[in-house]
């Protein structure tokens, strides 16, 4: 007797292959709204304010954000391209780029950034649930949005469904309405303040966008095309968030650079709290994709294993570390999770794109280790290091020391993100060269 089997949803294990149902439409909505983030309001200050560097003028820190946020989207737009055409998951794809067993460490990597990203998420809501009704209980915030987001992991595709038929047309009337009351106050001197800090700056917001690259392809592999998918997560994704960031920068000028009171101008306005009520909702989302992408990039692990045992016990995961930690160093965090992936995709993107690589890209359980591909994920991630070791501690002592070892002082002009991106990137196109030469009959 056949099974009856879900064709509009994901299925349940890898085994399975993905439909695909999704246009230009229900992408850009999903990517849209992953754009605007209440995080955005209060990490609008890691863009204006970079660790180490003068505080940037409010001009430099809206051409920061904006180029920021522009190469961070065609990144995760070119990252979507391979999914839609493969139908395969991100951490899967991983399998034609380092081999399976070699794919695991990324994999390992990405779930360990998901369940913190779904961990601050969670917190977020949390903060601005308080924000919202004016304190209350946050443990009681976090768990009604922690069950939230695990029932919409269960059934993805209509999430996202959901998204592009209600939630977008609510978020854009609540951002438009409060860039109108904003832009009523006087703006703040454009130019009081420095350039000096402008790449860290960018590689800020840029972080943000970059951190969707490892899960672009989650969404992506049920596209009806390649090019919808591209154009969804660029255009969708990078207007989105260069709309966030402003608004973050405007409210931030409003109350002295205060990150902690990051959502009081917007509550302020009239009917403010309504509209902020919308965004708080919306921000399910993000913790919504954080967690059903760390269910699938376990599944490259255990293909055979249902995405939505995993989901739960993701979502309960996740529920309990915002119920024991705090926000702190968010964006050292940030710039972390950017030193790892930025480079991974300059590899996958030469590799993958390189003419007559594509073809022979093996996603079975049996594809064979390439070292190469790993020595050029690494050169490039200690590129970023070296340049922007950020603020953590011991972490970033070890990489001063070897600056200093290395007489190695970084130029302020000098962006760690497309250093490490064109890093990696000439050193796979370099190995995997040299590796078809050397195994050519």
């Amino acid at each position: 007797m056949a099974l009856d089997v879900d064709r509009s949803e994901v299925p349940h294990t890898l085994d399975e292959p993905a439909p695909k149902t999704l246009g230009v439409l229900d992408q850009g909505a999903f990517w849209g709204n992953l754009g605007v983030s209440l995080l955005g309001f209060s990490g609008a200050l890691a863009v204006l304010a970079p660790s180490g560097v003068p505080q940037l003028s409010f001009l430099a820190a809206v051409v920061a954000c904006v180029v920021g946020t522009v190469l961070g989207s065609v990144m995760v737009g070119i990252a979507a391209i391979p999914g839609a055409r493969t139908g395969a998951p991100s951490m899967m794809l991983l399998r034609g780029l380092f081999g399976t067993k070699l794919s695991y460490l990324p994999t390992v990597l990405n779930i360990l950034q998901l369940v913190g990203w779904g961990t601050f998420e969670l917190l977020v809501i949390a903060q601005g649930t308080a924000a919202l009704f004016g304190g209350g209980p946050q443990w009681l915030y976090v768990l009604v949005a922690g069950v939230l987001t695990t029932a919409l992991t269960l059934r993805p595709l209509g999430a996202l469904r959901l998204l592009r038929r209600y939630v977008s047309i609510a978020v854009a009337i609540a951002m438009v309405y409060f860039f109108v009351q904003l832009l009523r106050h006087p703006l703040p001197e454009l130019n009081n303040g420095s350039w000096q800090g402008f790449w860290p700056g960018a590689d800020a917001a840029l972080a943000v966008a970059v951190s969707w690259i490892p899960v672009a392809s989650d969404y992506s592999r049920h596209s009806k095309s390649a090019a919808g998918a591209f154009t969804a997560a660029t255009v969708g994704y990078s207007v989105t968030q260069i709309a966030c960031y402003l608004l973050g920068l405007l409210g931030l000028a409003l109350v002295g650079g205060d990150a902690d009171k990051a959502f009081d101008p917007l509550l302020a306005v009239p009917l403010g709290v309504i509209f902020f009520g919308i965004l708080v909702l919306r921000e399910v989302d993000q913790s919504f994709a954080d967690t059903y992408s760390t269910a699938v990039s376990i599944q490259n692990l255990r293909p055979s294993t249902d995405r939505r045992v995993l989901s739960v016990a993701v979502g309960v995961v996740t529920t309990l570390l915002a119920l024991t930690l705090d926000i702190a160093q968010f964006s050292n965090f940030l710039l972390l999770i950017g030193s790892v992936f930025v480079p991974l995709f300059g590899v996958l993107a030469v590799d993958y794109f390189l003419p007559g690589r594509r073809q022979s890209w093996d996603l079975s359980a049996h594809a064979p280790s390439r070292w190469g591909m790993l020595v050029a994920w690494l050169l490039g991630f200690v590129v970023f290091q070296l340049i922007n070791p950020g603020e953590l501690g011991w972490w970033t002592d070890l990489w001063t020391n070897l600056q200093a070892l290395l007489t190695f002082t970084p130029p302020t002009w000098l962006s760690a993100s497309l250093a490490s991106f064109l890093t990696a990137a000439i050193a796979a196109a370099i190995i995997g060269t040299a590796t078809r030469r050397t195994h050519k009959p």
